[in-house]
């Protein structure tokens, strides 16, 4: 079978740590090589396997989409070298497999041979915006749970405030709850602070 990189590794990713394997095919006499080291998932330890890959020469990286394990391995090598994270499920319908090979080394024949398909990932760019999204439609989400805690706890009370202010936590329902903190209760004083077109 051809050998796409002869300078191939695999990476078996858990949450503690990542077995890697650094397969380096053979030439003439010299065997095709295969060795497995562990490395910690901690920034430091996996700059200190990115050092080791480059100095291995290593030419592609495979790694399983385990969770989101593979993320900061993911992020720190692709930088510098190419990786290529795939789907598990797709690895493990690839033919050939010997029940005593280990999943890193198995990633790195597989890599080897040019047998494995990488998923998408986006560029930083676009990961960081995604990143931002997410975060931005949870703090709303979160944001707007609040406020119909606040309506309801109101209501609870006797106030309701959501009868005559459309937006509890606008302009002018927040004077009204201000004045409601500092102990002003009088309907009249407080519909006095309404602005705009709930005074109308």
């Amino acid at each position: 079978m051809d050998v796409v990189h002869s300078r191939c590794a695999g990476i078996d990713i858990s949450k503690k740590d990542a077995k890697v394997c650094v397969r380096i095919q053979g030439r003439g006499n010299r065997r095709t090589s295969s060795t497995v080291t562990t490395w910690g998932a901690m920034t430091n330890q996996i700059l200190a396997l990115r050092e080791h890959l480059l100095e291995q020469k290593v030419t592609c990286v495979v790694m399983e989409a385990t969770s989101n394990y593979w993320r900061p391995f993911y992020y720190l090598l692709e930088e510098h070298l190419e990786v290529m994270l795939v789907n598990a499920r797709d690895v493990k319908t690839v033919p050939g497999r010997k029940s005593d090979v280990s999943d890193a080394a198995w990633l790195a024949d597989l890599g080897a041979h040019g047998l494995v398909r990488a998923s998408f990932v986006p560029p930083e760019p676009i990961r960081v915006l995604r990143d931002l999204t997410r975060a931005r439609t949870m703090i709303t989400h979160e944001r707007t749970r609040e406020i119909q805690r606040l309506e309801k706890l109101l209501e609870d009370t006797g106030i309701e405030l959501s009868s005559v202010a459309t937006d509890i936590t606008g302009v002018s329902g927040r004077l009204m709850l201000e004045a409601l903190i500092d102990g002003r209760n009088d309907s009249v004083q407080l519909s006095q602070l309404a602005k705009g077109r709930l005074r109308s």
